[in-house]
């Protein structure tokens, strides 16, 4: 975990319709949830509390002073308005010390010293990130910045990595589900074609391309088993040589 971030709230009076005026002076809403006490309604300046998010994300604990209180907290939710992507709310949850607490941890790539791209894409090859964050459980003192994959184990089209092969530190616990696909390498013509098709419905091409990896690799299959000395007609001639396996 990085340096301690502070930040230095009002509490707020202001609810429902007032909000929006609030929002207009450059003020942000927002509410810490305090261990089963009563929330504590605050405001602050809009830089401020962008500059809070930016620097904590959802896995580094913020030192929230409000209402003459300090408060070890972690950011639990943030909105942000759908047309000017702006901050309008933030939430805070309460931690303490000694307790361990569930966060969300960013995910990213980890090079090979000197390297800026895993082998597949210095071959050419797209890499498509399908997951950014995972859901770790640590001590607040524990909760890491960030967690890495290998990203020199992406060679060839097809190749996977999923949370299994996060490396977590000590006292690290990672509670998303092991199986989920963190990237997949795709052929560049493949995957172009898919999104054509998905209408640049991201998810819809990833499913469409990995749909027609598995359907090329059917058909390699059977075409395997049915070519001289394959399988099925090393099966037939088998059972020509030896009735008892009729």
């Amino acid at each position: 975990m990085s340096d301690q971030i502070v930040l230095d709230v009002d509490t707020r009076d202001v609810v429902g319709k007032g909000l929006k005026q609030l929002r207009k002076d450059g003020i942000v809403p927002g509410v810490i949830h305090d261990h089963g006490n009563a929330s504590v309604h605050i405001q602050a300046e809009y830089q401020a509390l962008h500059k809070a998010f930016r620097d904590a994300g959802k896995h580094h604990p913020v030192q929230v002073s409000a209402g003459g209180k300090k408060y070890t907290t972690i950011i639990k939710d943030v909105t942000f308005d759908p047309v000017y992507n702006s901050m309008t709310h933030i939430v805070f949850g309460a931690v303490r010390a000694n307790e361990k607490v569930s966060a969300e941890v960013p995910v990213h790539a980890r090079y090979s010293e000197g390297n800026e791209a895993s082998p597949a894409e210095r071959a050419g090859l797209i890499v498509l990130e399908q997951l950014t964050s995972v859901e770790v459980k640590a001590l607040p003192k524990d909760l890491p910045d960030e967690l890495t994959y290998d990203a020199e184990k992406l060679i060839e089209v097809g190749d996977q990595l999923t949370v299994a092969d996060l490396s977590a530190p000590s006292g690290v616990t990672v509670e998303t589900e092991p199986e989920h696909v963190i990237v997949t390498v795709f052929e560049p013509s493949a995957l172009a074609a898919a999104n054509d098709d998905a209408g640049g419905d991201a998810e819809a091409t990833v499913e469409a391309v990995e749909s027609d990896n598995v359907s090329t690799a059917e058909e390699g299959t059977q075409a395997d088993e049915i070519r001289p000395g394959g399988k099925e007609q090393k099966e037939s001639k088998d059972q020509g040589q030896n009735p008892e396996k009729q």
